[in-house]
């Protein structure tokens, strides 16, 4: 693999950085408890009041806890599999490694740009860097033209391309579904804004994330080089991101929140993405022909 010394010095800090910013989300403790907090909006909002999320709202904060149990439990140890497997030459390693990194990349981008200001602001910032090289320098990689060749017959192109592209539509009618009644009526911010400055994660998931899931189906359909490129890594990425989801939800289920129907919809979403990307994953040819040797890619 091309630069393989300098990725692995990156996912070593990134294992470092991730492995304290989520213990330290997961068991840090301290502050005032649970407080009412008047927004710059003349809302209310309810203060999580506790830890390293205790500026965040009440209802953001133990989503947050949630995806630190997943980054560390999940998310470390298939980074670290990823790589052992991608250093023995394993195209779906690589993938895998690929998508790990995407994960780690809008994990922490998500929490340096929507997380109140911490403690660990240099360590988001950290990781920030050290995930979007270690990512940029997977997909390099990558001999972008010979992977049409790498997959066999059974490669799902048509369903699992599909599936990204409606499931993207299906989060883009969610997400404008809070965006536009407001501008609408007048109001103009969603609720959902709480005391937060923007609303980050729908906005970040329309303008970049979900476009990119539609382009990736469409190119995969299309049995585009980039679509073999960019299709299992989002599969991949998508399928942490939904058990992620998955665990904010039973967190917010664990404090009497309404949950329904969303504890059907996601889990569902995150079983589909897995099996896609199994099915995908799997259809990759056990050896390919190099013009100097050959490669073991299984």
């Amino acid at each position: 693999m091309k630069q393989e010394k300098q990725i692995i010095i990156l996912i070593g800090f990134i294992v470092i950085l991730s492995g304290f910013a989520s213990l330290s989300g997961i068991f840090s403790t301290g502050g005032p408890g649970s407080f009412e907090y008047e927004s710059i909006r003349g809302e209310t909002v309810q203060i999580y009041g506790e830890g390293l999320y205790r500026h965040m709202s009440a209802d953001v904060a133990p989503q947050g806890i949630a995806q630190d149990y997943i980054t560390f439990f999940l998310g470390i140890p298939l980074l670290l599999l990823s790589l052992f497997y991608t250093r023995k030459r394993s195209l779906k390693g690589r993938f895998i490694l690929a998508g790990t990194l995407g994960y780690f990349l809008v994990t922490y981008l998500f929490y340096l740009v929507m997380a109140m200001y911490s403690e660990l602001f240099l360590i988001y910032t950290a990781l920030l860097g050290t995930t979007f090289f270690a990512f940029i320098l997977t997909l390099f990689s990558f001999e972008v033209n010979r992977l049409p060749t790498v997959f066999n017959e059974s490669t799902p192109v048509k369903t699992a391309g599909s599936f990204l592209i409606l499931n993207a539509i299906m989060i883009a009618l969610l997400w404008l579904g809070i965006v536009v009644p407001p501008i609408i009526d007048g109001t103009i911010i969603p609720t959902e804004t709480e005391h937060y400055t923007t609303l980050i994660v729908q906005g970040l998931d329309l303008g970049l994330l979900l476009p990119l899931a539609v382009v990736s189906g469409i190119l995969f359909i299309q049995k585009k080089p980039m679509g073999f490129l960019a299709t299992p890594i989002y599969l991949v990425f998508l399928s942490i991101l939904m058990l992620a989801l998955v665990a904010k939800i039973i967190a917010m289920g664990l404090l009497g929140q309404n949950i329904i129907p969303v504890v059907f919809i996601i889990p569902a979403i995150a079983l589909t993405s897995i099996t896609f990307a199994a099915l995908v994953l799997r259809s990759i040819e056990t050896h390919v022909s190099d013009n100097k040797k050959t490669e073991n890619i299984s």
